[in-house]
């Protein structure tokens, strides 16, 4: 087994007949983030900068990437889903997906003979840290809460009851059918008061106070401003002035690729996931670390998280004035293991040599291309076209290879009828891409697509447009070698360092 460490990796894909590892080698494999961070203080990393995302449209064409609805506009379902179902496994998926030489990954760098290999058998194979712009490598080893002078007092926590806080969550989430709560003031002061409705209004984002006499008693009354929005949008919520507007955190997840896990995320915090950003999407089947900036909600209720998430951790807290933008990253460091090695020693030994002297062609790995047999680059070139009726189908259409098993019905129902409504009841998981357009298809009718397109969040657009990116970017390299090899030539542009 070879364990190679470096800053970019081409995917390559095992023959669907290797399989993946038994069930019991697939087991979550837990990795000491604090033991990692040591080991990397010991090596030398050689690091080779991942080449920048840069939307083709994002300040010129708001006519193609629709600009995401307001808060106002979009009431969006908050329920629970349902359960995902059972996961595909690796094998299934790559049996209709796409090889290398699909995305412009044809050339080489080296004319040694090769070896075969197998990564990505077990998801902690693959190991991700994120590069932030600063040099910064991503790591989880802080679970403290920052604290500022205008954090709740210690009093905000005890002042409600057990009791009053129960009530308050259901309120908050729409659990019950009561409108308010009253909570009565035993000590009726005015210090007493105030602190009452201070902790409602931390505690519970979303809810409004007013102090109410009834009977002759004094009762602090908690309500929706205005309604399921106050809830979903943070923009509305209490937030001390000398605090950054977003929080920052770094994400640390198993076998769940990045735009999962905000959806993940979102539901337990009860707001929509446009209100997260993030610099770049990480792989599915990896162990990954990176930044995420989220609006307006406090460290405590994301640490809060850590509690009920499984395959994921939360923490390195701060607050920032920004949000993060996609591309902002300088690149990701990786930790590779590959299995099953065919070759000899003297073959992996020549490629190693390799790798450390002459490097790699920089590819974008095809993680940036999807795991189905729709390429999400496709997608993206349909929207350069401005061609809305194949962006529609792409993404709805059945299509070939492992999925689960609701995401089939639903494809299955929109082939058949074309009806958003009917295609959406076969989703139990609304958050999908899938079931955020059939919505905007049920909301805004087939005659407007680019509305409809619009409801999905913002980066999730957006990767449709990198992806087609970066499949251009793949076959523009690869042209580049055919014709001139790996030497400079008048015109090339070099990096420096």
């Amino acid at each position: 087994m070879e364990t190679v460490e470096m800053n970019s990796v081409s995917l390559k894909r095992p023959h669907s007949e290797d399989g993946v590892a038994n069930a019991d080698e697939i087991k979550r494999q837990k990795i000491s983030e604090k033991s990692k961070t040591e080991n990397d203080s010991e090596q030398s990393i050689e690091t080779v900068t991942e080449q920048p995302d840069k939307s083709l449209l994002e300040d010129t064409k708001n006519e193609i990437i629709p600009n995401e609805e307001s808060e106002e506009q979009e009431d969006e379902e908050l329920e629970d889903s349902g359960e995902d179902g059972d996961p595909e496994s690796f094998a299934d998926m790559m049996k209709h997906g796409l090889t290398e030489s699909d995305v412009g990954i044809t050339k080489f760098v080296s004319s040694h003979k090769g070896f075969s290999g197998i990564l990505k058998e077990r998801y902690s194979d693959f190991v991700v840290h994120e590069i932030g712009k600063d040099g910064r490598v991503s790591h989880l080893d802080d679970f403290t809460v920052p604290v500022d002078d205008e954090d709740p007092s210690e009093e905000t926590f005890t002042v409600l009851s057990d009791e009053d806080k129960q009530r308050l969550e259901e309120l908050q989430l729409f659990k019950n059918k009561e409108t308010s709560v009253a909570i009565e003031v035993i000590e009726d002061t005015k210090e007493k008061r105030t602190v009452i409705h201070q902790a409602v209004k931390s505690l519970f984002p979303g809810l409004e106070t007013k102090t109410e006499d009834r009977d002759g008693k004094k009762y602090i009354i908690a309500y929706h401003a205005a309604g399921k929005k106050a809830l979903a949008n943070p923009r509305k919520h209490s937030w001390p002035k000398s605090r950054g507007s977003y929080c920052h955190f770094v994400l640390y997840k198993e076998n769940k690729d990045t735009m999962d896990a905000i959806n993940v995320l979102s539901k337990f915090l009860r707001v929509k996931p446009n209100i997260f950003s993030y610099m770049g999407t990480k792989d599915k089947r990896a162990i990954t670390v990176q930044e995420i900036a989220v609006l307006r909600i406090t460290a405590q209720r994301l640490a809060h998280l850590n509690k009920c998430l499984m395959n994921f951790k939360l923490g390195n807290f701060s607050y920032k004035n920004h949000p993060l933008k996609l591309g902002e990253l300088q690149g990701n460091h990786f930790t590779v293991v590959l299995r099953n090695i065919t070759g000899t020693d003297d073959q992996i030994e020549q490629a190693m040599h390799s790798l450390r002297e002459i490097g790699f062609i920089n590819y974008y790995g095809m993680q940036r291309f999807g795991t189905t047999a729709v390429p999400t680059y496709q997608i993206g070139r349909a929207i350069l076209q401005n061609n809305w009726n194949e962006v529609m189908d792409l993404i709805l259409k059945p299509r070939p290879g492992a999925e689960k098993g609701y995401l089939v019905k639903c494809r299955e129902e929109w082939a058949k009828t074309k009806d958003p409504a009917a295609a959406l009841k076969k989703l139990p998981v609304k958050r999908c891409v899938e079931g955020q357009l059939l919505r905007g298809l049920l909301k805004y009718g087939m005659k407007n697509i680019i509305s409809a397109f619009g409801i999905i969040p913002r980066n999730n657009r957006l990767m449709y447009i990198h992806s087609y990116q970066s499949y251009v970017w793949n076959n523009m390299v690869s042209k580049r070698i055919e014709e001139y090899g790996l030497r400079a030539v008048p015109g090339d542009l070099t990096l420096k360092g």
